[in-house]
């Protein structure tokens, strides 16, 4: 599950923040798996997606991570969750996406498939209202 600002995010949701306040982030795991899983590192990377097949990364400018956007996870027991916390700052209004990918540490540990299909984070900042 990903949360943004609270709100539980799937590919039909559109979350409204607002330019300048921080927006807490949380993604929660859970392990079906009958073995533990990792170590492994979870790394948010927001863009914005022009609609015409262009993705554009170079976002520095616009949004800050407060802390880290990588999570380091030493591991996750099976049927537990493990849940992790950041927020994000948007400097400009705009329409924002979240790619969110894994990496392992060891390829001979397998990541449970459905953590591969974490729905797409839309975000729209707004201008603060006065």
């Amino acid at each position: 599950d990903i949360l943004v600002d609270g709100k539980l995010c799937d590919c039909d949701i559109v979350v409204n923040c607002k330019v300048g306040d921080p927006i807490p982030l949380q993604v929660k795991l859970t392990n079906w798996s009958k073995h533990s899983v990792g170590p492994f590192a979870l790394t948010v990377t927001p863009y914005q997606d022009y609609q015409n097949g262009v993705h554009n990364y170079d976002l520095q400018d616009a949004i800050t991570f407060v802390g880290s956007n990588t999570f380091y996870i030493d591991s996750v027991k099976p049927t537990k969750d493990s849940v992790y916390f950041g927020a994000l700052l948007f400097l400009y209004t705009g329409d924002f996406y979240l790619n969110i990918k894994f990496h392992e540490d060891n390829c001979s540990r397998e990541l449970p498939l459905s953590w591969f299909c974490l729905p797409s984070v839309h975000i729209r900042a707004v201008e603060p209202t006065a």
